[in-house]
């Protein structure tokens, strides 16, 4: 079933796994191109905003007892509100910018050849079973840079790939997945760990007024979720994406040895490299320092946290002008001004799906139909009377199946903490463990959610090695890390309640700890 051109004989398919993935390659290329796919669910949701309103749909928002309406976006005050809207949807769309801005770096940093020479550097010499690993285990770290990581390493990981004599789309597919799939799961506190805590402690408040989150309090499970996941990420490119995408015979990355200009040119790079992590750690380390907060002193909460994307395009864009005319690749401003030219002239197609989704989105939002599909799923939950373990596996299955309609993690727990966290705690477990479950169900799905939009942007950049890939074949290549994610982390997830283990310091499952 495999759509790629560049892919040498066939490739033999085994088992039922194997099978359900070729039925969502073929009938997943059979979807129209991103940007329609895009147009298509914009229409459905302007469509349902009418139909669920005409049929009074409402729903009672938890965290403050407001009654939630469905908005009609097709009648004369919604379309007055597309139209106006149209172009500030585009422009205040957040990847947007965040792409633009660091591809700007990325994009000179590969047209100049710095990526590819560092690579000849490496590669040449690592232990190439040290390098999948690796590269998973940086994807997961980069969750610690937020949506930036989503943007960055999947195409640098595909250039790797191609350089090793892999498929690309593995490579790309193993980046993005570990990003966004494991995107609770990390060695360091990110950004998202105090703004999710601080809809927990709201939630936790309607029980117990004087309870203050611990932004770590479910530290020690997603350390071990992170070294948890690594393996099964590897496990799944190397043995089900890589054998079903079969052997890449485009266009390869020489791996000669680094010419003597490439040398010198990476040694200045390395040099500017220096000097600026010199330059952030004056700016971050001491205390007061410019981009610590300026009242609390933390860097989790800072403008340095708020700075990373254009931090990221300078970290690309300084070393590879040095590297650049160093090298002898650029001699004047004007190369200079053709290589940042270069590096925004294969982005159309992204702008393109970006005016799109930035539609689709802001519409849905709108509409009011994602809180209502939440906070009636939540309800469900109640409902169906599940206890103990169940109902939290119930509970990570829900946020998992929402994370499919409403990608923004903050978003969703605003809506469901409210509900689950005073919920569990009458039940006697803590906000803590209620936090990680909900965790554990928002990153499982996020490499398949077409909500996120870095899902095209993914796909954007996998049409650079294969321009007829479609959606289906790049699903069938991201599903099995979503199954495998989930089918790990809720194992994890109920060994830990069983054991009884800590979440964080000073956390436990049960309230009584």
């Amino acid at each position: 079933m495999n759509s790629n051109p560049q892919v040498e004989g066939s490739v033999k398919k085994r088992g039922a796994f194997n099978a359900f993935l070729d039925f969502i390659e073929k009938y997943g290329n059979k979807l129209p191109d991103p940007v329609m796919l895009f147009v298509g669910i914009t229409a459905l949701i302007l469509i349902a905003s009418a139909v669920f309103s005409a049929l009074g749909t409402t729903a009672v928002n938890p965290a403050n007892g407001e009654k939630i309406e469905v908005v009609n976006l097709l009648s004369g005050a919604g379309l007055i509100k597309i139209l106006e809207g149209m172009v500030t949807n585009f422009t205040s769309f957040p990847p947007l910018g965040l792409v633009l801005v660091v591809m700007l770096g990325v994009g000179v940093a590969e047209s100049t050849g710095l990526i590819t020479a560092f690579m000849k550097t490496t590669l040449l010499n690592a232990p190439k079973k040290l390098i999948l690993p690796t590269i998973v285990l940086v994807a997961m770290l980069g969750n610690a840079a937020a949506d930036a990581a989503m943007v960055v390493l999947p195409p640098i990981v595909a250039m790797i790939f191609v350089a090793l004599g892999r498929h690309p789309i593995a490579g790309l597919a193993a980046a993005y997945a570990s990003v966004a799939g494991g995107f609770s799961a990390n060695l360091i506190l990110s950004m998202l760990d105090p703004l999710v805590a601080g809809f927990t402690q709201t939630g936790a408040q309607l029980i117990d007024p004087d309870y203050v989150a611990n932004p770590a309090m479910n530290y020690y499970f997603l350390v071990v979720s992170c070294l948890v996941l690594v393996p099964v990420a590897v496990f799944v490119t190397a043995k089900i994406v890589e054998p079903r995408l079969g052997t890449y015979t485009g266009e390869k990355i020489a791996m000669e040895k680094v010419t003597a200009d490439e040398k010198r040119g990476l040694k200045w790079a390395a040099i500017s490299l220096g000097i600026l992590i010199a330059i952030v750690l004056f700016l971050t380390l001491p205390e007061g320092a410019l981009l610590r907060h300026p009242e609390t002193g933390s860097l989790t909460v800072s403008p340095f946290m708020s700075s990373l994307v254009p931090l990221m395009m300078v970290f690309f864009l300084v070393p590879a002008l040095c590297y650049g005319f160093a090298a002898k690749i650029l001699t004047s401003s004007k190369d200079v001004a053709d290589h940042l030219a270069k590096s925004m002239a294969g982005m159309g197609t992204y702008i393109v799906i970006a005016f799109v989704a930035a539609q689709m989105i802001a519409y849905f939002s709108w509409s009011n139909l994602g809180p209502i599909v939440a906070i009636k799923g939540a309800e469900f939950l109640q409902a169906i009377g599940l206890t103990g373990l169940p109902l939290i596996l119930g509970f990570i299955v829900v946020a998992a199946l929402i994370n499919l309609l409403v990608a923004s993690a903050s978003a969703k727990w605003a809506i469901l903490a409210p509900v689950f966290v005073p919920m569990f705690m009458l039940l006697g477990y803590s906000p803590a463990f209620t936090q990680a479950a909900y965790r554990v169900g928002d990153s499982i799905t996020n490499p398949i959610t077409p909500m996120l939009a870095y899902f095209a942007i993914a796909l954007t950049f996998a049409q650079k090695y294969d321009k007829k890939i479609g959606i289906g074949t790049f699903m069938s290549s991201l599903l099995p890390y979503s199954i495998a994610f989930a089918i790990v982390w809720v194992i994890l997830f109920a060994v830990w309640y069983f054991l009884g283990l800590p979440l964080g310091p000073g956390e436990y499952i049960h309230l009584e700890k």
